[in-house]
């Protein structure tokens, strides 16, 4: 983060991208400080009017010229540079990336921030100030890799930022905390061979692969007594993961109903 100052959390859904990306932003405010960190997540009608500058209604029949999420927080860490600020920006790849960055694609370069850097920005009337990004902002974004509705990202953004994968985890960390957390040994094994059988077929799949592979997060909301934890694992096999393999394998429901068979099975 220190030398990129922009990061993207890449991996299958279920993985704790969000999770971890709010966690690194603490890690690096030294404490849980909201007022230095700003979420917001990209979809496919999220703009450039709505990310760094644009006219909106201001309720009174008539438009102004507003500040989007990106330049009120450059605006708050230029006034504070002392102290690191966060934009985390969720599903980062399910907007229009190239549209809603703008000049970010040439600011956001650990050589190109600060004053010396600053542009004009297309909205803003001549003698407004130039706009640039502040050393002590950081970006960290996630990216769904299983969405097949997506396009590859933008590789002009692509290069200007570090890009951590991460895996489903079903090994000792999890099985550690559903222990601290009164689930049985038998039901913590019946979930890991489950999920470890069923990832080992996704990624065998030549059409799906390693990206389409469930992750942990589906589990990290325990019961809270240890009799009801064999539900708790039938909820979440039913009503969570056997459906979602009908999607996996739309085209091929008997494939799709062997894979659900072997997940349910008592």
């Amino acid at each position: 983060m220190q030398r990129r100052r922009n990061l993207i959390l890449q991996g299958p859904p279920g993985t704790g991208k969000t999770f971890l990306a709010r966690r690194l932003a603490w890690l690096g405010l030294g404490r849980t400080d909201a007022s230095r960190v700003e979420l917001v997540q990209f979809h496919p009608s999220y703009s450039y009017e709505d990310f760094v500058q644009g006219f909106r209604p201001d309720g009174q029949g008539s438009f102004r010229l507003t500040a989007g999420v990106l330049l009120d927080i450059c605006r708050k860490a230029t006034q504070d540079p002392g102290q690191p600020y966060y934009l985390l920006i969720d599903e980062i790849n399910r907007g229009n990336v190239s549209r809603i960055f703008g000049e970010l694609l040439l600011l956001l370069e650990a050589d190109k921030r600060g004053p010396q850097h600053a542009v004009r920005l297309p909205y803003s009337p001549a003698e407004a100030p130039r706009f640039f990004v502040p050393d002590n902002l950081f970006v960290i974004g996630t990216m769904n890799m299983a969405d097949r509705s997506l396009a590859p990202l933008d590789y002009a953004l692509r290069r200007r930022f570090a890009f951590l994968p991460m895996t489903p985890e079903f090994g000792p960390p999890l099985q550690d905390f559903l222990a601290a957390h009164h689930v049985p040994q038998a039901v913590i094994s019946r979930l890991v061979s489950r999920l470890t059988e069923l990832n080992q077929a996704i990624t065998d799949d030549p059409e799906l692969g390693p990206d389409f592979q469930l992750g942990h997060s589906y589990f990290c909301q325990p019961p809270t007594a240890a009799a009801d934890a064999p539900a708790w694992l039938d909820s979440i096999l039913t009503q969570e993961i056997a459906p979602l393999l009908d999607e996996y394998w739309l085209d091929q429901p008997a494939q799709a109903a062997a894979h659900r068979k072997k997940l349910l099975r008592k």
